[in-house]
């Protein structure tokens, strides 16, 4: 029989570490399993670097085109279903207060051994945040094990991670006991409102998820994460001459400061809840009452009831400026990511992949974060999580942007032990964790 890992004491009346294992009649051997990663460095920092010079910017829909194909190339090898799948429009608003439907990447979908006993939902996104017409195209190795390129974190080494996780477990005699869904999006850095229908449907035929974010370069892992809104004001007015008949005119930009000052003030009035008012449209020769302002800000919040209050908020400012004489103002957009909150189920998880990380000599500590991901959207439809298991890095989302090579087999040999103890039974599923109350 093997040993248990025995549950220590609780802490706020939760048992931390219900991960004791199931009696089994011979140990397995993961050594085994994962020595198919031991070389992998190399081959897996070549295709790093290939990815990494496909510009694949959420906007840039050809070489969005490239990266789908290059993965489907790379994916191919585990044998699985593979599709694409058309991502929904995303709505926006233009500069001119329209709201536009905006076309986005499609996604990659694979599909291998769905009525297998363990079943877990894989995720990661192709898209960066660097445009075509960036000036952040290129590569450059800042040490043996720093390679500073677009999207070398964020996620292209943790699309390699995945990758490599799952072609281990496919060399294992534990395979046929896992079944997974893998789906890599298209529009994950703009919100993932094209795709967010599709990681909900999956969330509901996995048991739990794994997703491929970047961890700190330390390695520290996120755990807790805020909600995440994006909202656009559009206020308009009425345009006249500024001097000879400035009287006649309703200066829009006028009316959309004082909506800021009031937006703005809303930051803190719930714990955790924060407004970043980031961008604002409008305005023309000086010659002119500006007619059109368009005000964008971003909301993040650590409580789900928190959202309704803040639209209650939103939209009692945006109905005084609509009432104003010569005035109209509407609020477009709404939250797309629904806070991840610590729960029980969530944290034993953590701990399972804690005990996991000790095998291998990894310490795996999390904090909590105000930035969020899929893993929001994945936990909000009920199962748990663990959302930056990709490779360690730093910089993300900067002309800085680091990944750190070594950590392409350290986190790819952590994701593989970790899906095979559960399938062996030495980790419960983390999807059938019940809080014990003390």
């Amino acid at each position: 029989m093997r040993a248990h890992i025995c549950p220590r004491p609780s802490l706020a009346g939760i048992r931390k570490d219900r991960y004791c294992s199931w009696p089994m009649t011979a140990a397995h051997n993961y050594k085994a399993d994962l020595a198919f990663l031991d070389d992998r460095r190399g081959p897996m920092t070549e295709t790093l670097r290939a990815w990494c010079a496909i510009n694949s910017g959420s906007a840039n829909l050809a070489g969005l085109k490239r990266m789908h194909a290059a993965l489907c190339e790379g994916f191919a090898g585990l044998g699985a279903e593979i599709e694409t799948v058309p991502s929904r429009p995303h709505q926006i608003v233009t500069e001119d207060g329209e709201v536009v439907e905006q076309p986005v990447g499609d996604m990659l979908r694979l599909v291998k051994r769905p009525q297998a006993p363990v079943r877990v939902l894989l995720t990661g996104h192709m898209d960066t945040v660097f445009g075509e017409d960036h000036p952040f195209q290129s590569e450059r190795f800042l040490d043996d094990d720093t390679l500073n390129a677009p999207g070398a974190a964020d996620m292209k080494g943790g699309l390699l991670v995945m990758l490599n996780a799952l072609m281990a477990i496919e060399n294992s005699p534990l395979a046929e006991r896992v079944g997974y869904e893998v789906l890599i999006n298209a529009d994950e850095e703009i919100g993932s409102i094209g795709s967010a229908h599709m990681l909900t449907e999956a969330a509901k035929r996995a048991q739990f998820a794994c997703v491929y974010e970047p961890a700190l370069a330390d390695g520290t892992l996120a755990g807790a994460r805020k909600g995440s809104g994006n909202f656009s004001a559009v206020i308009r007015g009425k345009s006249a001459h500024a001097g000879r008949e400035h009287h006649l005119g309703r200066n829009a930009l006028v009316a959309a400061a004082d909506f800021i000052a009031g937006i703005d003030k809303l930051s803190g009035q719930r714990e955790g809840l924060t407004v970043n008012v980031a961008r604002l449209d409008g305005g023309g020769p000086n010659n002119v009452v500006p007619d059109l302002a368009v005000a964008r800000f971003n909301v993040r919040l650590e409580q789900p009831a928190d959202s309704d209050w803040l639209l209650e908020q939103a939209n009692a400012l945006i109905a005084e400026i609509d009432a104003r004489e010569g005035y109209s103002a509407k609020l477009e957009g709404g939250f797309t990511r629904p806070p991840k909150p610590m729960t029980a189920q969530l944290e034993a998880f953590f701990l399972a992949l804690r005990a996991t990380g000790e095998e291998l000599g990894i310490n795996i500590d999390w904090v909590p974060t105000g930035g969020c991901c899929d893993g929001n959207n994945i936990a909000a439809a009920g199962i748990p999580v663990i959302d930056t298991l990709g490779v360690r890095g730093a910089n993300i989302h900067s002309a800085q942007e680091i990944a750190k090579l070594d950590s392409l087999v350290e986190r790819a040999k952590l994701s593989a032990l970790l899906l095979l103890k559960i399938a062996a039974g030495d980790l419960p599923n983390p999807g059938a964790f019940v809080a014990e109350k003390t």
